[in-house]
């Protein structure tokens, strides 16, 4: 089967890895409610579309965090795409390079950033590259990975906020999934604390939370941070407040793709409540369940300016390598432009709410 759209590569990916691995890129927390409904929810958003608008000249092109994007689509951070192609990394890399998209890289990668960042930091046209962080246990700790992203040539930093601990992961437990230590280990800091299974954590509140962090460490990260810091995690509109108060660059609205805080709002639903409470200048971008155009389109009208996609994009990794990659973000970028034109749209700034029905 020739994959046509971003669900085709889901199921080509399924047939092409172990159970265990699949288990682990597709799986969400507990019964995996906001799993599912990340996606239902950007398909139950109706589009009201007008007609007869001028079109030309049109692109699909946004000015964000300080450079020109190709067009507003992303791909979010995933950890260890070796377990999935040999290309791992430098696959994702060079495909979104290709196609102008955005790219966020895990710590828990296999491929150190700075071998990343030198495949493509001179390639024209290629999107801004970022390196995702969790807090490393300590500040200094955090700080030195951070420091570690900026000599490689990173442009901004994803502080993930959502995590201090993985999420009750049912279906890998039952695959008997262990993520193997060599492929999620090449930007490590040593004595790093990243999240831990929660079965697998000391005692939480007497052990392991005790290194989570506040909104202290926050402020003290973003002020000492080399590079602008996005902050990842956000659902409720109070935190994406505070996380702009404090001088963040952008906030992410995020569940972690449903694979932490089981039955949580899905971000089709909590991204209206934070862009209002932020207002129309502070970036945000969104994740979790984009998986059309339409998704795309439906997430700026409701007040990101960019969508990112996590599972899709490793998904085509394991089905054809950076080819996959670089023809899943083209998939998606197709469907965007008709979206954006059969909306009457010309360009993503001509985006807005009306677009979205509302009963």
């Amino acid at each position: 089967m020739k994959p046509v759209n971003l669900h085709d590569y889901a199921a080509l990916a399924q047939e092409r890895l172990a159970p265990a691995a699949w288990a682990y890129l597709a799986g969400g927390a507990g019964d995996e409610a906001t799993l599912a409904d990340n996606t239902a929810a950007w398909a139950a958003l109706k589009l009201l579309p007008r007609v007869l608008r001028p079109l030309h000249p049109g692109h699909t092109q946004v000015e964000l965090l300080g450079r020109a994007w190709a067009h507003p689509i992303g791909l979010a951070p995933v950890a260890a795409h070796a377990l999935f192609h040999p290309e791992a990394e430098a696959g994702t890399v060079l495909a979104a390079a290709a196609q102008g998209a955005a790219c966020a890289l895990s710590s828990q990668g296999s491929t150190p950033w700075a071998e990343l960042v030198a495949l493509v930091k001179d390639e024209p046209g290629r999107g801004p590259l970022w390196a995702q962080c969790y807090w490393q246990g300590s500040l200094a700790r955090t700080l030195t990975l951070f420091e570690q992203a900026a000599r490689a040539g990173m442009e901004a930093i994803v502080f993930t906020v959502d995590a201090p601990v993985h999420g009750a992961r049912d279906r890998e437990r039952r695959a008997g999934f262990v993520l193997p230590a060599e492929l999620s280990k090449a930007n490590a800091v040593p004595g790093s604390h990243p999240p831990l299974p929660a079965f697998e954590a000391p005692p939480l509140c007497a052990g392991l939370l005790v290194h989570a962090p506040t909104w202290a460490e926050l402020q003290a990260l973003i002020a000492a941070s080399p590079l602008p810091v996005i902050v990842k995690g956000l659902l409720h509109p109070d935190d994406a407040v505070q996380a702009r108060d404090l001088g963040a660059a952008a906030g992410w609205v995020s569940n972690h793709g449903g694979r932490t805080l089981d039955t949580v709002l899905p971000t089709a639903a909590a991204l209206p409540a934070i862009r209002a409470a932020v207002g129309p200048d502070w970036p945000l971008l969104v994740d979790g369940g984009i998986r059309r155009g339409t998704d795309v389109l439906k997430a700026l009208a409701l007040g990101a300016n960019a969508a990112f996609v996590g599972r899709p994009a490793v998904q085509a990794l394991a089905v054809e390598g950076a080819r996959g990659v670089a023809h899943a973000i083209r998939l998606l970028r197709d469907e965007f432009e008709i979206a954006l034109a059969l909306c009457g749209c010309a360009t993503p700034a001509q985006v807005h709410p009306g677009l979205i029905h509302k009963p």
